[in-house]
């Protein structure tokens, strides 16, 4: 049956929004009337491409795609058809969007398409990876099962997004508050007391005159480097739109000596974890490289799994193609090759992607405990100097009273 998106008015005047299913439009207006709403708009939800609600176009956040999959997977698991399935989940949905885009699914499925397919009029939502093991799934007739695996990745990789940000977010709420402090002992407290010290008839210490210059260009010039600064993000943001630019800077990452070794452990766990996710699923080989190679940012890493995927193409081991680009950390590589050797390649890949997450979250811990008290003691040398500057002067009118 086919669904459509609606918009309408309620006894309240507030407008409501939902999907429904119905044999025509005007069949779906009658049901919003019989429950005391007044149709504004009501449009067809899935009947290919360009017909698609635009609920259901706009692509879900991680989190809502880890819920959903986890939802699906746990339906099917229990033996219920796939329209059945996804039936359910619109009709216990909250989220508009994931509403509209389940109903949008189930559409597609029972237009005859099968469920990667459905998924595959929705990239915004459904990466690669998703479609490739979900069609796997359906093949071998183990769906279950993948969506459960699929559960567990994309519940995996949202809580990486989540430490990544966790990290970094106090740290960087710390450094703007300290900017923003300094900024107006400079520009408002400075000027009213070492003002005092402009008609002495003497020379001011060094750091004082320091500090009255730094106070002058934030005062007159501050606007200027505003400006200066938004040009710079402005430029630095078009340069990375260039693959050779980003290239670069993405292996100037690599070199740094935590922030690399934390770009490695992710970007590994990450493809370890899509590479065991697939092969699992008994996707072939260089298939499961070339979609692990999307979901990669790290743009060298990415280009060493491009290049393994050619010469596992030729011929070479899985492991040892990786170990020639000189990208990957040694104890993943170990792990791999023990898998290739003993026939379990995606279960010690699974345990590839468990060791670099917990030397990921390691080095986070580090990072973040590292990073908040450095942010501390830089600010205290900042107002450090600035007591000591406005100090100075009146230690020296004491000595001159004396």
């Amino acid at each position: 049956m086919p669904a459509f998106a609606y918009q309408a008015l309620d006894s309240n005047g507030k407008t409501q929004r939902g999907v429904l299913q119905g044999d025509t439009a005007r069949a779906v207006r009658g049901i919003l009337r019989e429950r005391g709403l007044n149709p504004l708009a009501v449009d067809a939800v899935a009947d290919d491409r360009q017909t698609a609600s635009p609920f259901a176009r706009r692509g879900l956040s991680g989190s809502q795609l880890a819920m959903l999959t986890r939802q699906l997977s746990t339906l099917v698991g229990a033996e219920l058809p796939i329209d059945e399935a996804l039936a359910a989940l619109s009709e216990q949905d909250d989220n508009e969007r994931q509403r509209a885009l389940t109903v949008a699914l189930r559409a597609r499925v029972m237009e005859g398409a099968s469920l990667a397919q459905a998924m595959g009029d929705f990239p915004d939502s459904f990466p690669e990876i998703f479609r490739a093991t979900v069609a796997a799934g359906e093949q071998s007739g183990h769906l279950g099962v993948v969506l459960d695996k699929l559960a567990d990745y994309a519940e995996a990789r949202d809580a990486l997004k989540q430490k990544l940000l966790g990290a970094l977010t106090y740290p960087l709420l710390l450094s703007v508050v300290a900017i923003a402090v300094v900024a107006g002992l400079l520009t408002w407290v400075v000027p009213q007391i070492v003002g005092v010290f402009e008609n002495m008839q003497q020379t001011l210490p060094f750091a004082t005159r320091v500090l009255m210059s730094l106070s002058d260009f934030l005062r007159n010039w501050a606007w200027l480097l505003v400006v200066v600064l938004v040009i710079a993000a402005v430029v630095i943001r078009l340069a990375l739109r260039r693959e050779i630019v980003r290239y670069r800077w993405h292996q100037t990452l690599l070199r740094l000596p935590l922030i690399g070794r934390l770009t490695r452990a992710a970007n590994t766990a990450r493809a370890a974890r899509t590479l065991a996710l697939l092969a699992g699923a008994a996707v072939p080989l260089l298939d499961a490289l070339a979609i692990a190679a999307q979901v990669v940012p790290n743009l060298p890493m990415r280009e060493s799994l491009r290049l393994a995927a050619f010469k596992v193409r030729e011929g070479s081991g899985f492991a040892r193609a990786l170990a020639e680009s000189r990208q990957f950390p040694p104890v993943a590589l170990r792990l791999i090759a023990s898998g290739e050797r003993s026939g379990e390649l995606p279960r010690m890949l699974d345990e590839a992607a468990r060791q670099q997450q917990r030397d990921l979250d390691r080095w986070l811990g580090v990072l973040s405990a590292t990073l908040g008290p450095a942010v501390i003691l830089l600010v205290g040398a900042m107002v450090l100097f600035i007591v000591l500057a406005i100090l100075l002067p009146i230690f020296d009118l004491n000595q001159m009273v004396k």
